[in-house]
């Protein structure tokens, strides 16, 4: 079987969505007999990196991007031009979608479309009256002629199914890749404890919870604590972080770190005592995984689908009012590092056992057999 996946773009400023794309691609080709090939369009300069460069299963156009919908006639003659049993879109409202699903069509080839989150109401609340007339024009139709929709996690299933979807939806989570240098951490810095953000800048990040639960604790915990945003994005929000940081009065224990990734941002994570993510909604978020493979227990608020760090003891899944969130910080500051350790390394053996990338490729090699083929439908597949 020849697959081809599509996404907009694979660069390093392009997101979580490319991120995770690059890392199941990564794990498929490495699986024997996957035949999957992914094309997409290259980086708009030089200086941005394209995820996954050199890899033989990368085939990109050169870039072109016109108007707001990124409509790439580079793709589009390229897309044509090749032939696949299956087609496998990442993402939503980028002409570069559109052109998957519709030559899938045009070719009689069925197609899965992985929302990466695009269809939580808030995201679909974000520019509506953007994309309420490319669902009439475009995107109703490519999402209810999917042969699958690919979900990652219960949340977003249930989300799909609100939307109306009603064909098949498959729940498989993000690979999650552990690095050579993602050591776990055997001890945590002397001094003030840090905890940290890690993301892009955006109001649905809803970074400022947790400068407003700072601003909710004692001094003595405040002495304590060191909250680090690691990220960049919007130029508007950060200035808006920064002036809270201002009014509060937080400037001893909040800092700013911009941009990080690679060996430098398992660093940073290994010397956190908690990430923390207080997401309005939060799609899987590769983040989570990435702190516990470091040996980092992790906060995330209940718009995030990550129950199980409660359920295995490894991290937090609470509310996320400035009170409670002050609540945890206190806490972590009252822990010993032994606890925080053990709670660590709970967190790194789950993602192993759940969310290990060579599972998640057999899972999607599973997935595409039976789109394909027909057959006992997987257990992580089900039909409204």
């Amino acid at each position: 079987m020849k697959i081809l996946q599509t996404i907009s773009g694979l660069s390093v400023t392009s997101g979580g969505p490319s991120t995770c794309t690059c890392d199941l691609m990564n794990a498929l080709y490495k699986e024997a007999g996957a035949f999957v090939d992914l094309l997409t369009v290259g980086a708009r300069s030089p200086e941005d990196i394209v995820l996954g460069a050199g890899e033989p299963w990368l085939k990109t156009v050169p870039y072109d991007y016109r108007t707001p919908l990124a409509l790439s006639s580079n793709f589009n003659k390229a897309i044509l031009a090749l032939d696949y049993d299956l087609y496998h879109c990442n993402g939503l409202w980028m002409g570069v979608n559109h052109s998957t699903c519709s030559v899938a069509r045009k070719k009689k080839r069925p197609y899965i479309l992985s929302p990466h989150g695009m269809l939580y109401p808030n995201a679909l609340h974000i520019n509506y009256w953007k994309k309420w007339p490319l669902l009439k024009l475009w995107y109703n139709r490519d999402i209810k002629n999917a042969s699958c929709l690919h979900a990652t996690c219960s949340m977003e299933a249930e989300h799909i199914r609100a939307f109306g979807y009603k064909g098949p939806v498959a729940v498989i989570g993000n690979a999650a890749v552990m690095p050579e240098y993602a050591a776990l951490a055997s001890s945590k810095p002397c001094g003030r404890r840090a905890i940290g953000f890690l993301g892009r800048l955006h109001p649905i990040k809803r970074v400022e919870r947790l400068l407003y639960g700072l601003a909710e604790c004692t001094e003595d915990v405040r002495s304590g604590i060191v909250l680090q945003i690691m990220g960049k994005g919007l130029d508007d929000y950060e200035m808006f972080l920064h002036n809270e940081v201002d009014r509060l009065g937080l400037h001893s224990c909040v800092e700013f770190l911009g941009f990080v990734e690679g060996e430098e941002k398992y660093a940073l994570l290994r010397n956190l005592w908690a990430l923390m993510v207080p997401s309005e909604s939060e799609n899987f978020g590769m983040i989570v995984p990435e702190a516990l493979i470091s040996g980092t227990p992790v906060y995330a608020s209940l718009g995030t689908p990550w129950k199980i760090l409660s359920d295995t003891k490894c991290g937090w899944w609470e509310d996320s009012t400035p009170e409670n969130i002050a609540k945890i910080i206190t806490g972590i500051v009252s822990m010993s590092e032994n606890d925080v350790l053990e709670m660590g390394k709970r967190g790194r053996s789950m993602v192993k056992e759940h969310f290990a990338a060579d599972s998640v490729a057999i899972q999607m090699l599973m997935l595409y057999k039976w789109v394909l083929e027909g057959g006992s439908m997987p257990s992580f597949v089900t039909i409204d």
